[in-house]
């Protein structure tokens, strides 16, 4: 782990160089962790477990009490000082003593209100530090995965699907669907999930028309479509994984929906490969859902990007284009949503490569319960 620490502090410092920076400051928590092998975890934007200040010749884990003998053990390859009274001061006393004059930050973690709390204790000190602030100074480091990472991520994926094989073989008519989330949940953290990826979303009939369901007690019932959203978080790694359910005989709307869903899907997979673009690859499965005589009904992007955080770059999207890479992994999951009737949604991870995709999942698309 600390070899691997230092080859990636040497590319955070090799973009701290192209930028003139003295100085990062890392707050997201996923790139703490990237960077350090600290799993502290901030509860809430407001609350954190700590930063890193890097340099051109050190690296410090800032931190409170709560976490000292945590960050010691984690974090071998850094310095780790205690912050008795706050982060800002903590942070103006050794900018002040490592001579820091271009401070980067985490433009999308630091609330205004940090930064005023840092500004101020900043200006208290004789330094005159300007601080520049960065997006995905780090980020963009993480969207490529090694082996390593590509294989924790097929473990949390191959665990969240043997615990979905598990509950859709136990579903019957008059289930409510928080009784079946949670059911996937404590089967997640009984068979070892770290925790989940994100909270279950299990919505049945009309409700699976809402891509971000949250569960409710409505009983399911036969012939309608039961739309599961879930993941595992295991060695820090996010799995993610959509199917779509029919208890009974299917109707010919949930077959046209459904099998249009799947063969958007398909298409898209065989678009991915290293160079492709991602705003390419959305449009062909958003084109084929249109051309199926869909058109509107499938408006969230086709895809992002998942690792130590579950929804992170590239994202497959109308909306902004950017070129897969290989070592990307990338979620695919093309959906119809038909107001009053439900939807579907079908999502697979895969892993870019130079010639094509590597889909991770080992899980039937079936809407057929028996055929898991």
């Amino acid at each position: 782990m600390t070899d691997l620490i230092q080859h990636r502090l040497a590319e955070i410092r090799r973009r701290m160089h192209e930028q003139e920076l003295d100085g990062v400051l890392v707050l997201v928590e996923e790139n703490r962790r990237y960077l350090s092998g600290f799993t502290g975890e901030d509860h809430q934007f407001d609350e954190s477990a700590g930063a890193l200040l890097i340099t051109d010749r050190s690296q410090v884990l800032l931190t409170d009490s709560r976490f000292e003998i945590q960050a010691h053990h984690e974090a071998p390859a850094y310095q780790v000082l205690i912050y008795p009274n706050g982060l800002a001061k903590e942070l103006a006393n050794i900018s002040q003593t490592l001579g820091i004059k271009r401070l980067g930050f985490e433009s999308n973690r630091v609330s205004v209100q940090q930064h005023l709390n840092i500004r101020k204790e900043l200006d208290k000190t004789e330094n005159r530090l300007e601080m520049i602030p960065l997006e995905t100074f780090v980020e963009a480091l993480r969207e490529i995965k090694s082996g390593d990472e590509i294989e924790k991520t097929r473990k949390a994926l191959f665990l969240a699907e043997d615990v979905f094989r598990h509950v859709a073989k136990t579903l019957k008519p008059g289930m409510s669907e928080k009784a079946v989330a949670w059911a996937m949940e404590s089967g997640m953290r009984h068979a070892g999930a770290d925790s989940l990826s994100f909270p279950v979303i299990l919505a049945a009939g009309p409700n699976s028309a809402l891509p971000h369901a949250i569960p409710t007690d409505r009983p399911i019932q036969a012939g309608e479509p039961i739309l599961f959203d879930w993941g595992a978080r295991l060695n820090g790694y996010c799995s993610d994984s959509s199917r779509t359910l029919i208890l009974g005989k299917p109707d010919d709307t949930f077959l046209a929906v459904f099998h249009t869903v799947l063969e958007a899907q398909q298409k898209a997979i065989a678009a991915i490969k290293e160079g492709a673009s991602t705003k390419a690859v959305d449009a062909v499965a958003r084109n084929h859902i249109h051309a199926k005589g869909f058109e509107g009904k499938f408006g969230h992007g086709l895809g992002h990007g998942t690792g130590l955080a579950v929804h992170e770059a590239p994202r497959l999207s109308p909306l902004r284009e950017s070129v897969l890479r290989s070592g990307m992994i990338v979620t695919v999951e093309p959906g119809i949503y038909l107001p009053e009737w439900g939807g579907v949604r079908i999502e697979n991870q895969v892993a870019v490569t130079a010639g094509g995709a590597d889909v991770l999942s080992r899980l039937s698309t079936t809407y057929q319960i028996d055929r898991i």
